[in-house]
């Protein structure tokens, strides 16, 4: 476990700044403004506890890929505006992410104020996690909390290095809720223990496949990467989206997985994503030569809801179909459903960010479950095994505060 910005003392609050990693990285519209907040809204539970223990907030993040130079498109102006609107009180932001006027800006705040400063991404090294940019952003603050789960899987400058020079360098609340639920069902889940995988690629979720089927009662595929499995087996895909390298991989997946490793039995298909209109189910041996699958079938949606609904532990990474585009998001909006219902019997049902977590939200549903992931990547390199070096930096809960 590590140390959590909980654990520490007042002593350690009052009149010290704080360097804040979190992760603003959200829409920017046209209008310039914040077009979802989620992430933000995240965040504010920690920056409020630094607030009333009289800290002084130094927030940093990264927003886009600028490069590592500055654009102004990636400015993160608009996301310090709406961050004052969601604090309900003033935040400074500063057009620099290092150097003498950061330096000279945070040892201006007073406590309990909060700054913000420009997209970490704006500097060359900050991918790179060059020594001396740490080095520069420890000169910031006086302690450092890593709030940015969504970044722990990168070992930048301002998610790892830092925190090897600023002490104590402590986990935010996200942070730990994170860790908290991912590490919970991976290490002591509650039994029947049901994932959920969806999305376009094996490739992209054969390592956590791996990891988890030792572990869970059932295995639920969706999405274009059951097609794979349905060419693996044989099976016509038609002019479905299927990795043509990974058939002898998926082959040996159902193999070895036996009945843990749960396929599709039905499916949505239609010629085009477009033509939603001529969307159709079909059994999954009968998929037409001419036409592509887009989502589980009705059959498949239904079986995987009452498969979750039996469940105490139910984790969720991946969509079931295209579920931008009606009606192939019957599917998702399933699982969705389900597993807010789920909840509200006690199950623990976590979502893994990315296209999941959205989905969620869009359903509004993210309210109804137990936990929702601010990070994709870092959620499924967590739920792969990996060590994440954004928390592995971080000091270890000794059980003394």
């Amino acid at each position: 476990m590590k140390r959590t910005v909980a654990d520490l003392a007042p002593a350690e609050l009052r009149g010290r700044r704080a360097l804040v990693r979190v992760d603003f990285n959200v829409p920017i519209g046209d209008d310039g403004r914040v077009g979802d907040d989620t992430r933000i809204r995240a965040a504010i539970p920690t920056i409020q506890l630094l607030i009333r223990g009289g800290a002084r907030v130094v927030l940093c993040s990264h927003l886009g890929r600028p490069k590592g130079k500055p654009e102004a498109k990636y400015s993160l102006a608009s996301v310090a505006q709406r961050l004052q609107e969601l604090l309900g009180r003033p935040v400074t932001f500063v057009r620099s992410v290092v150097g003498a006027a950061a330096e000279a800006a945070t040892r201006a705040l007073g406590d309990g104020d909060v700054l913000l400063l420009e997209n970490t991404r704006f500097e060359a090294g900050e991918e790179k996690n060059d020594a001396a940019l740490s080095a520069a952003f420890a000169r910031l603050g006086d302690f450092y909390v890593n709030d940015a789960f969504g970044s722990a899987h990168r070992a930048h400058s301002s998610t790892e290095g830092v925190a090897h020079l600023l002490h104590p360098a402590v986990a935010g609340l996200l942070m730990q809720k994170e860790l908290q639920y991912l590490g919970g069902a991976l290490d002591k889940p509650r039994h029947p223990f049901i994932a959920i995988l969806g999305g376009s690629k094996i490739s992209g979720k054969i390592d956590v496949i791996e990891a988890l089927l030792p572990k869970v009662d059932a295995l639920l595929v969706g999405g274009a990467m059951a097609c794979t499995f349905f060419k693996a087996m044989d099976l016509e895909t038609g002019n479905s989206l299927i990795e043509p390298d990974r058939l002898e991989m998926a082959a040996d997946l159902v193999e070895r997985a036996g009945t843990v490793l749960i396929l599709p039995h039905d499916a949505t298909v239609a010629p085009s994503v477009a033509e939603g209109a001529r969307a159709h189910a079909v059994r999954k041996d009968e998929i037409p030569a001419a036409e592509a699958m887009f989502d589980i079938g009705p059959d498949t949606a239904a079986s995987y809801a009452r498969a979750i609904l039996s469940a105490k532990t139910v984790i969720w990474n991946g969509p079931m179909g295209v579920f931008e585009s009606p009606p192939f998001d019957a599917g998702t909006l399933a699982v969705a459903r389900a597993m807010a219902e789920a909840t509200s019997k006690g199950c623990t049902t976590i979502v893994g960010g990315g296209d999941s977590a959205a989905a969620v939200e869009a359903a509004g549903l993210a309210s109804s479950m137990s936990h929702v992931s601010t990070g994709g990547g870092a959620s499924l390199e967590f739920l792969e095994g990996k060590v994440l070096p954004g928390v592995a930096a971080l000091d270890a809960n000794t059980g003394r505060t």
